[in-house]
């Protein structure tokens, strides 16, 4: 029951002529991005609301059918939010917090993703990536309404490119046949089987497991299962070797069932096969309507390198990790909000091009952060011999009664976003007593500001953060704006801010970038101190 891959959820951008397709010449871009995906919308948006003029390309007219993604962590709604569209996606999505753990008919034990107070956003919310990518696509909508400098066009595929000097050359189909043009650079985002990344003789790097998944998307009203993540080990109801069920928003439910590497595939897709694994689960008796079904193998992999000049990948096409775990679309999400502050600043000539190697830096050990869990994650979920299925039964028979064996079981590591440790963008950790968890390198930690939230009041661009002291109005440093950002411990009443910014520090300054990580952090301001770190976290160094 494999969906057709070319159906549309939603037609948001029909193919309709352009002027390039008539143009004596190729005409140059500064910016196209290939591929229409969630990745590739997120960086159109990214890039335009920042001013640089970005066109997107791609092969269909919209977005497509199926659930694919459904979990979007904390961090992606953080970006989200920053974009404008996380407050509808939160409307339309399943909010959660819980997940449970279970082996046969057992419960083993269930944990909170977020047990701590003073967020504005939750752990995970499940939304189908359609309703995502609509979302973001409505943003995009309203930023051009104010000006913001992106085009879309459907039904234009990239057939070739050729990479030179200073640009790259794109060779388009369209319905009206080809046409030819430039760009200073081209963002890949058009999926992990990358047409792209192949036009330039680049590959993957990484492991394949040898096991299948069977997703299936039902419609079913039941009250039998609350809104958790819950994650069966050799379940009771024998539909595989293991199951994972998620609520999303419509009624609808995701069930995934491990069923083993040498399968039909096409036999295992019949919808009476199907339904015959969901009755096992579910009950005979249970009415449900099967919406979308396809099967996926496990795999690990990576580009080498994530910039090629002036070709940058990003999302699927630069990493693929297995579902388990949400890695996948919100890692992708944290590509884009590296990628986009450190293009915009080089396009507008506030960076040299070499702030660009930082992104293969950074995302590249975020990607193999991801690798390595969706690799212990797989090996754990999968035993490949004897030893290590009694090894890891024996892990659940301990978590059951013995919390010192609850993380050792891994059911997939959801998804966190990476810490930059040695970034060669990081400046001084220079704050006595201050916390780990907002060290140099870190995303920031969100805090309740009376009716407000910190990240809220960060937005965009350098911020420079000042808890309990004293900072200059007017901040004159040779590079981007910097604004500064005030705040007492008056504003902070329930002491989670000062908890997760000062520690047992009276005060501190910190220096955040545009993507809120930090890139520097000290007990007091000092403009130098602050102007080197700046130049630092611009690649200038």
């Amino acid at each position: 029951m494999l969906q057709d891959r070319y159906a549309l959820a939603f037609r948001l951008y029909p193919y309709r002529k352009c002027a390039d397709q008539d143009a004596p010449a190729p005409r140059r871009h500064k910016v196209v991005v290939v591929g229409g995906g969630p990745i590739g919308l997120a960086t159109a948006l990214d890039l335009g609301r920042q001013g640089v003029p970005v066109l997107l390309l791609d092969d269909h007219e919209g977005i497509g059918m199926g659930s694919r993604a459904i979990c979007f962590s904390k961090r992606t709604l953080e970006i989200a939010a920053r974009y404008g569209c996380a407050g509808p996606m939160l409307d339309k999505g399943v909010v959660w917090n819980v997940g449970k753990v279970f082996q046969d008919d057992r419960q083993v034990f269930e944990f909170n993703l977020l047990p701590e107070a003073g967020h504005a956003h939750p752990a995970f919310i499940n939304l189908p990536q359609p309703w995502f990518e609509k979302y973001l696509f409505d943003q995009i909508c309203t930023a051009q309404e104010a000006g913001a400098p992106i085009e879309i066009r459907g039904r234009n595929r990239v057939e070739g490119i050729d990479t030179l000097a200073d640009h790259a050359a794109l060779e388009v189909a369209t319905p009206d046949g080809p046409y030819r043009i430039e760009a200073d650079w081209v963002i890949g985002c058009d999926g992990a089987g990358s047409p792209l990344r192949a036009m330039l003789g680049l590959d993957f790097k990484g492991r394949v497991f040898q096991d299948s998944f069977l997703i299936a998307d039902i419609r079913m009203r039941s009250d039998d299962f609350p809104t958790e993540r819950w994650f069966w080990f050799e379940p009771w109801f024998k539909s595989g070797a293991s199951t994972l069920l998620h609520r999303q928003p419509d009624d609808i439910w995701r069930v995934d069932f491990q069923i083993g590497w040498d399968v039909d595939r096409a036999e295992e897709l019949k919808e009476a096969n199907i339904r015959r694994r969901l009755d096992a689960m579910l009950g005979a008796e249970v009415a449900y309507d099967i919406v979308w079904s396809s099967i996926y193998t496990f795999q690990c992999r990576r580009m080498e390198k994530f910039r090629h000049h002036r070709v940058i990948f990003a999302g699927d096409a630069a990493h693929q990790v297995s579902p388990f775990g949400a890695r996948g679309a919100n890692s992708g999400m944290q590509d884009v909000d590296n990628l986009g502050w450190k293009l915009g600043l080089v396009i507008t000539g506030q960076a040299p091009d070499t702030l660009l190697d930082s992104y293969d830096h950074e995302r590249i050990q975020g990607a193999d952060e991801n690798i390595l869990h969706s690799t212990r994650a797989t090996d754990f979920i999968t035993p490949k011999s004897k030893v290590s299925h009694l090894f890891r039964n024996a892990v659940l028979h301990l978590a059951e009664k013995h919390p010192f064996a609850r993380p050792l079981v891994n059911s997939g590591r959801l998804s966190v976003p990476c810490v930059y440790d040695g970034s060669p963008l990081n400046g001084p950790d220079a704050l006595p007593g201050g916390p780990a968890r907002t060290r140099v390198g870190s995303p920031c930690a969100d805090a309740p500001l009376g009716a407000d939230f910190l990240l809220r009041q960060l937005g965009d661009g350098f911020v420079l953060l000042a808890i309990d002291r004293a900072v200059p109005d007017e901040i004159a440093l040779d590079g981007p704006p910097v604004r500064a950002l005030r705040i007492s411990k008056a504003d902070d009443p329930s002491g989670a801010l000062a908890a997760r910014y000062l520690g047992t520090a009276e005060g501190a300054v910190y220096l955040i970038r545009p993507d809120q990580h930090v890139a520097a952090r000290w007990p007091a301001f000092d403009a130098g101190a602050v102007q080197a770190a700046l130049t630092t976290a611009c690649g200038k160094d």
